[in-house]
């Protein structure tokens, strides 16, 4: 069987994370390589079944608790990274404290950033557009994709049309993205891209 160098890593990675649910299921604590190993193959599954990116993160940092750890292990991996296929393409998903630590989010800019307001993309102009999918199949649309080189099956309609599109992107945080089922119509907000006028 001849394997990419993705797809051997994420064999590796999937056999780490079966060692760390054995070890669980008999009640022994996990050392940071087993649960890390955990942790990203559970990411990695559930963007694959097309969870949404916040879910995926929220969810992550309850797949294994401190209380499953060897001591020390949470304070070692304050954050975990790992690049994940989602229907939509690869994105570089960031969990941090993955082990539910207490206090550690307080540190983090990750509570700062759930409970503030932050404008994304400030000052840049918007527009609106009218997205159509007229294929036979879904089409995934991630948030900084240039709508000027869509797939061809999407449908833009505005001021100006798929020329208007063109140096814009989807207003999406950074990993998201928009479906369009076939036949499907969504209205969307679109961001031009600074440089593209």
């Amino acid at each position: 069987m001849h394997l990419t160098p993705r797809e051997s890593e994420r064999l590796l990675l999937a056999a780490a994370a079966d060692l760390a649910r054995r070890r669980l299921a008999r009640g022994s604590p996990l050392g940071a390589t087993e649960a890390v190993a955990l942790v990203c193959d559970e990411v990695c599954e559930m963007a694959w079944d097309g969870v949404p990116l916040g879910e995926v993160i929220a969810r992550a940092r309850s797949v294994v608790g401190a209380s499953s750890l060897l001591p020390g292990v949470p304070s070692l991996v304050p954050r975990i990274e790992v690049e994940a296929l989602f229907p939509w393409g690869s994105v570089l998903v960031h969990v941090d404290a993955p082990f539910g630590q207490e206090g550690y989010s307080e540190r983090s800019g990750a509570t700062v950033a759930a409970s503030a307001s932050i404008e994304l993309a400030a000052g840049a102009e918007r527009r609106a557009v009218l997205l159509r999918n007229t294929g036979p199949r879904d089409v995934w649309i991630s948030s900084h994709f240039p709508l000027g080189q869509v797939n061809a099956a999407v449908e833009v309609t505005g001021p100006g049309g798929r020329d208007a599109a063109a140096g814009c992107r989807l207003d999406l945080p950074a990993g998201e993205a928009l479906l369009l089922r076939p036949g499907e119509q969504r209205e969307a907000v679109v961001v031009v891209v600074a440089g593209s006028w």
